[in-house]
């Protein structure tokens, strides 16, 4: 695949936006491991293999195993999930997918059962920001380093 342009030299200050966005992420009150597990199942989704090399590095180094980070893929069949990973792997794949889904409220309700209304909204938010970086990453060709 060829990259295209850099999307970090071209618009700086858009840039700058999206690293503050994802800052803040960094300090959502979530767990670190629930937050790369969302970023790994979204960018599994979008195709991303850039944020799946990285997240999934990131992964291992905050602690998680390999063989939970093999099954994300397939969380609904693994054992390897609690009830709120689930809930928060459900709703990225509602956000995730939303032309398809329209966030069910079948999905808001399992979320609901697991997470506060605040930690709704950060989940989303971290799922929001997620997405973006997938479609940026994708868009302008960004692959990982071998």
């Amino acid at each position: 695949m060829q990259a295209r342009t850099d999307f970090y030299t071209a618009s700086p200050d858009a840039l700058k936006a999206m690293i503050a966005l994802e800052t803040a992420v960094s300090k959502l009150p979530l767990e670190k491991t629930l937050i790369e597990l969302v970023k790994l199942r979204a960018s599994q989704i979008n195709g991303c293999a850039f944020c799946i090399d990285m997240h999934t590095a990131d992964a291992i180094k905050g602690g998680e195993t390999p063989r939970r980070l093999f099954a994300v893929t397939a969380w609904r069949e693994a054992p390897f999930f609690t009830e709120r990973e689930r809930a928060a792997l459900l709703w990225t794949e509602s956000l995730t997918q939303l032309s398809l889904t329209h966030a069910p409220d079948e999905d808001y309700e399992v979320v609901a059962a697991q997470f506060t209304p605040k930690e709704m909204v950060d989940l989303s938010v971290a799922i929001n920001t997620i997405n973006s970086w997938n479609r940026l990453a994708v868009g302008f060709r960004k692959t990982p380093q071998l």
